[in-house]
């Protein structure tokens, strides 16, 4: 029997399905607005006119934002709630992305992609952190899999149909998409529940749980390294793919790929999870990470960057998933706060990765990189599965 929330009511054993629907709604149009303008700079540097690097900035600012506005609404949903800090971020999310929708020039582009970032920043955290205050433990992980489904949805559709959509229609439609879908969703999640939680006793008291907890330093440091391995080497399977000749649209196409195979797997860990242990998905996506890495590593063409694309999509579900139902474990009286410091340091991997890597990138130098992150692959499964054997 699991314990009593603060208001006496036990967490259920599964969510109503509209709210399942809610909070999956919320996290796809969130990746599908983060992950939409990778395929339209092109499009977007010649319909307003401006320089490829200004509008990369505005890609850059996006990320710098959605980064830094992670511990900032992790810290606002233990004060105000998780449902109000969800109808806020996408109020103000709706706004920005319908400001870059009418961008007349780069400024303003680069000042509303950085709005909109910051105020998406919440819709992903915040879903996993409502699962967390809804769902025991034993059985979070369903749940949690059905969101990576749409999280997924949202970076495949974003990643595979922007570019078209702009190239035939425009560029401002596909900013305008997720504002109006925010909008929508502000006036839908009336309907959802606020969650019991643990009032904290002063507006910092949930940084000082989240810091003082060795378990979280620790989920944290897996969370770095998963950061690196995954989503900072895995932007480099488009360019891979470039160097040997293969079109722009190609290759954005076989990186797609990796949404859908997040997307298959999501549904074999739901039917997975309760069944197999923790440690046993960790060492399955670690393993689907390491082969799809050095089949990369080994050979650059289409047909091989598409396996590693379906295997390191499965082996982000696997890993990723059990990774953040045990973030959700680890500090409940500060959840959202934990759950963000797990976010933000997922994302500083992924910048160190990209940082360092940068040169050899230029060079073309792939095949070292890729073999580099399946050796990578290696400690993180390790310690991933070590820590969630031992901190339970």
């Amino acid at each position: 029997m699991p314990a009593p929330s603060a208001n006496g009511r036990p967490p259920v054993a599964t969510l109503p399905p509209s709210t399942l629907w809610l909070l999956r709604a919320a996290g796809f149009t969130s990746n599908f607005d983060r992950f939409c303008i990778a395929p339209m700079i092109v499009v977007i540097v010649s319909g307003l006119g401006v320089s490829l690097p200004a509008v990369v900035l505005a890609a850059s600012g996006y990320s710098l934002t959605y980064g830094l506005m992670q511990p900032v609404w992790g810290l606002a949903g233990d004060l105000l709630g998780r449902v109000r800090v969800m109808r806020l971020s996408l109020a103000g999310a709706a706004l920005a992305a319908l400001c870059s929708a009418l961008a007349p020039d780069a400024p303003f582009l680069i000042a509303a992609r950085a709005v909109a970032g910051g105020f998406f920043a919440a819709s992903i955290a915040a879903s996993l952190t409502y699962i967390g205050d809804t769902v025991p433990a034993g059985v979070r992980q369903r749940p949690l899999s059905e969101l990576m489904t749409a999280f997924a949805l949202g970076t495949a559709v974003a990643t595979a149909v922007a570019g078209a959509m702009a190239h035939y229609l425009s560029w401002r439609l596909v900013f305008a998409l997720p504002g109006l879908l925010a909008g929508g969703l502000t006036v839908a999640l009336r309907r959802l529940p606020e969650p019991p939680r643990e009032h904290p006793s002063s507006p910092l008291a949930p940084f000082r749980v989240v810091l003082r907890s060795r378990r979280q330093w620790y989920v944290m440091a897996v969370a770095l390294l998963e950061g690196a391995v995954l989503l900072g080497f895995l932007t480099y399977l488009a360019p891979a793919l470039e160097a040997h000749g293969v079109p722009v649209a190609v290759a954005g196409a076989v990186a797609a790929l990796y949404g859908v195979g997040s997307m298959v797997a999501a549904q074999a860990v739901k039917h997975l999870a309760g069944r197999w242990t923790p440690v046993r998905l960790i060492v399955a996506g670690g393993t689907q990470m390491a082969l799809g890495y050095l089949l990369a590593g080994w050979d650059q063409s289409v047909p091989t960057l598409v396996v590693t694309a379906l295997l390191l999509g499965g082996g982000w579900s696997f890993l990723h998933s059990t990774l953040q139902a045990w973030a959700t474990e680890v500090a409940p009286s500060a959840r959202a706060t934990g759950v963000a410091m797990f976010g933000v340091a997922l994302y500083t991997g992924s910048a160190l990765a990209g940082g360092l890597t940068a040169h050899a990138a230029g060079a073309h130098a792939y095949r070292p990189l890729f073999w580099l992150a399946a050796l990578l692959a290696v400690p993180l499964t390790a310690l991933a599965a070590v820590g969630r054997a031992r901190f339970r």
